[in-house]
């Protein structure tokens, strides 16, 4: 159905939610987004009238941020401002008829009365492909200016053909600054609480800071804490104040941003893991609250611990990954709330023990040989030999059982002849390893004290 969000009777606008009552209606009212809405920027040409019938406008563009940034309200105002019909749908809802409906009248309307239509459709990335597809031949067509708002990555969430035709742009969440000038305009603003509240410095600290970036949410809260007062006033008594007592009262818990199954979730557990390889342990830590605010598995943050006790402490102190191998059992046994605090434990374990990514380098290394074919054949003296005619072909002849040396410490070959010389494992002089090195330096010695001299078409013994 065709709509207009800004279009309301004074008697119902009254009962709207203030941040219905709030929303711009032209995109110099806009707060926040300035490097979107920037002269000559895709949404500034598309609210321009004289972008109707053009083709250097876009005729597709996809929205792509978080909750309460304006999505929908950008739409809206680029159909109004440009002198487009508009038409939403939303994914949720809607099926492939409800889309060839709107394609249909989108294209009566631009047939009868030459009038272009901006289609948006929200939450896109829940559109199934088929649903997508049908959308096609109308953007192909220019029969209607295509807008789309999604919270995951279009990337991943928008088929390709779709996607080469749009114009991706990506929205960000509010600043501090940008979400006090949204609260106190609202606070003024006619069209808001006209002025019938005071907002203390210290309730509107909160209120940005419970808002989380979203200018839907602080709106929200305000609205939530005005409502805490009778404003039936007579002119004289003092108008009634906002505190952060109040504001507590109606919101306690900050907003996070946090999709489990989209863009939040893989930034977050990756600062979580960077903070852990970096030694951050306070930030790690800051990461690991919003993973379990957010209510992200408990099971899958043990794991990522577990990985990173091997990949970025590894030998420099290996009895961290034993710790955290601990942790994802209680975990798992545990549970929330509980869980939090060993979590926590592992978090600290990984973040402030010494760190080497020796053993990952190493593997990483010697699968990489193996990938390129460098793998030579098993020497002789290392092969089985458990019949009388394996034994004839000389495999285990001359091969010294490690036990029976000083130190339990062989002179003989065990890489392939083609590698020989090669080192994968580099330990450095941090934690554990700080032994292991000049250990392993007189182990090698040992080893290779009988190997033949390097010749040409050898590996180097050091990459």
């Amino acid at each position: 159905m065709q709509q207009d969000l800004f279009a309301a009777s004074d008697t119902n606008d009254v009962v709207r939610p203030l941040a219905v009552r709030m929303r711009p209606v032209t995109l110099d009212e806009v707060i926040g987004q300035s490097h979107a809405l920037k002269n000559g920027s895709p949404l500034r040409r598309l609210a321009d009238p004289a972008s109707k019938g053009s083709l250097t406008a876009p005729s597709s563009v996809i929205l792509f941020g978080p909750p309460g940034v304006g999505k929908t309200t950008l739409a809206n105002i680029v159909a109004q401002q440009s002198g487009r019909a508009f038409e939403e749908l939303s994914a949720v809802t809607s099926g492939v008829k409800d889309v060839r409906d709107v394609l249909r009248r989108a294209h009566e309307r631009l047939v009868a009365e030459g009038m272009e239509t901006v289609l948006f459709i929200d939450e896109v990335h829940r559109f199934s492909k088929s649903q997508q597809d049908a959308l096609l031949p109308s953007v192909e067509n220019r029969d209607i200016t295509f807008i789309a708002a999604t919270t995951e990555n279009p990337s991943f969430s928008v088929i390709k053909p779709l996607l080469s035709r749009s114009v991706v742009v990506k929205l960000e969440s509010l600043t501090d600054e940008e979400l006090r000038r949204v609260v106190t305009r609202a606070v003024a603003d006619p069209k808001g609480l006209n002025g019938t509240v005071e907002l203390d410095d210290s309730a509107l600290d909160d209120i940005v800071r419970l808002a989380g970036g979203d200018a839907r949410k602080s709106l929200t809260i305000l609205e939530a804490a005005a409502g805490a007062f009778d404003h039936q006033n007579d002119g004289t008594a003092a108008l009634p104040h906002i505190t952060s007592e109040i504001v507590s009262q109606v919101m306690d818990t900050a907003t996070v941003r946090y999709d489990k199954d989209g863009d939040d979730h893989y930034d977050v557990i990756s600062a979580f893991i960077k903070s852990l390889r970096g030694s951050d342990v306070d930030a790690a830590l800051h990461y690991l609250a919003r993973m379990i605010r957010a209510g992200e598995d408990p099971r899958f943050i043990a794991r990522r611990i577990m990985i990173a006790a091997a990949e970025e402490v590894g030998m420099a102190a290996p009895q961290i990954l034993q710790v955290t191998v601990a942790a994802a059992q209680a975990v798992a046994m545990i549970g929330m709330p509980e869980a939090r605090i060993i979590l926590s434990e592992a978090t600290i374990a990984v973040a402030t023990a010494p760190k080497s990514n020796a053993s990952y380098m190493a593997i990483n290394q010697a699968l990489a040989d193996v990938d390129k074919g460098m793998i030579g054949p098993v020497p002789l003296h290392l092969r089985n030999a458990p019949t009388a005619l394996m034994k004839s072909w000389g495999n285990h002849d001359d091969y010294v059982y490690a036990h029976d040396e000083p130190d339990a410490i062989a002179t003989q070959q065990y890489m392939p002849s083609n590698l020989l010389g090669t080192q994968y494992y580099h330990p450095n002089d941090r934690g554990y390893e700080r032994t292991v090195g000049p250990q392993l330096e007189t182990i090698r010695s040992i080893i290779h004290r009988d190997d033949p001299p390097a010749s040409s078409d050898q590996r180097p013994a050091d990459r």
